[in-house]
């Protein structure tokens, strides 16, 4: 590699690639060379966009939809969002607290730099997604991770959360259904949580990107609809995985109103503005019909029991059954091997890609994690090929 003329910035030194997409290259590699890999490490729906999504975003298109629109967004993509979330989340909200962005990850990223100042501490969910500990560091922030135990159904070790929170706290990040673990935070958790932000005046920042899967009549509360909560939190939400439009990049946030103008501020100056067909094509999926969305709930409801169900029947391995998003993240601890030699072992020996647990952070040894977005078909095959492959290693 060329060596750079100057320095970088130290702001970006702590960046790293996001293990997904190194796993996926490796596979890549490996399929380039004949073997029939089977993909559990990508966290997206298998299913296409939705068919009338898609014509909604030809159609735009087709009808000039091409050029810039307001920073914040298409006005009538933000409106129809704020009706959604506010009837499904319990909560009003205005057109104007609405942020539409190019993905969800600007709606992370960007309120994390309006709202941390150099030095301030961010409590944030480990294992998580690694986006997480990468926007603090860019922020200047002090990444103070809590952990999420297996024995509590991954939700937030209240007690270690206490231990962290103090008046230097700027920011909670919260994710429910989460990635990796497929958790969803209690109601009571999120009161506790809601109770000491309030007490040290922190900020929340809400990933509900998974809202919408969730399994066996499960609800997954936002923690805006608690009482004096909707004034110091962020929700982060957005189409990739409800309505399988990842490539679409279409995210929004929705916060409070003097919050909204200073991000549309920071679209402004970063991206302009979100794709104008690329709204249109949210606006379809938004307000038509949500069949599909349960539809496709349901079978992934489906595939998460088999692929638990076929987890816990590997000698070595316990799965918990996960109740939103679509991941599974077994126990391997059994075998004595760290998690990326293990996700090493499954994809080289038995041509299954999956992610090690330590792709969500420290607290993610010991564990993996297996994406069932992915035909039933192959889901089995997968479990048969692992089965196989670690009964050839020792138990510690």
């Amino acid at each position: 590699m060329d060596q750079p003329v100057g320095r970088f910035a130290e702001r970006i030194s702590h960046l790293a690639p996001e293990g997904a997409y190194e796993v996926l290259a490796r596979a890549q590699a490996l399929e380039a060379v004949g073997r029939d890999i089977i993909h559990l490490e990508i966290g997206q729906p298998d299913v296409p966009t939705f068919s009338n999504v898609a014509r909604a975003g030809v159609r735009a298109i087709q009808e000039g939809r091409t050029r810039y629109n307001p920073p914040s967004g298409v006005a009538a993509l933000r409106e129809a969002i704020a009706e959604d979330v506010g009837r499904r989340r319990g909560i009003d909200v205005k057109p104007s607290e609405v942020v539409v962005a190019p993905g969800a990850k600007p709606m992370l990223f960007f309120p994390t730099m309006a709202l941390v100042e150099p030095g301030d501490e961010v409590i944030y969910p480990d294992p998580g997604f690694p986006t997480y500990a990468a926007m603090i560091g860019v922020a200047g922030g002090v990444p103070v991770p809590v952990r999420l135990r297996e024995e509590t159904d991954f939700a937030f070790d209240l007690e270690a959360f206490d231990g962290a929170i103090s008046d230097r706290t700027r920011l909670i990040i919260l994710n429910s259904p989460s990635n990796p673990t497929g958790g969803v935070l209690a109601e009571s958790v999120l009161e506790h949580i809601a109770a000491a932000a309030k007490r040290h005046d922190a900020w929340v920042l809400s990933d509900e990107i998974y809202v919408r899967l969730t399994f066996g009549g499960v609800s997954a509360p936002s923690i805006a609809a608690l009482d004096g909560m909707r004034e110091r939190t962020v929700i982060c939400d957005g189409f990739s995985k409800t309505y399988a439009m990842t490539g679409w990049r279409l995210g929004y946030g929705v916060m409070p109103e003097s919050l909204a103008e200073r991000l549309g501020l920071l679209l402004t100056h970063s991206v302009g503005c979100t794709a104008t067909f690329t709204q249109y094509a949210g606006l379809a999926g938004l307000t038509g019909p949500q069949g599909q969305v349960d539809e496709v709930v349901a079978e992934y409801q489906h595939r998460r029991d088999v692929l638990v169900d076929g987890l816990n029947a590997i000698a070595g391995v316990s799965c918990q059954r996960p109740q939103g998003a679509f991941y599974t993240f077994p126990n391997i601890t059994s075998f004595g091997q760290s998690s990326e030699w293990m996700a090493d072992y499954l994809l080289k020996e038995a041509g299954v890609a999956v992610l090690p647990g330590t792709a969500f952070g420290v607290g993610g040894e010991g564990y993996l994690r297996l994406c069932f977005a992915n035909s039933l078909e192959r889901i089995q095959a997968a479990l048969t090929r692992i089965d196989d492959a670690l009964s050839k290693l020792d138990k510690a």
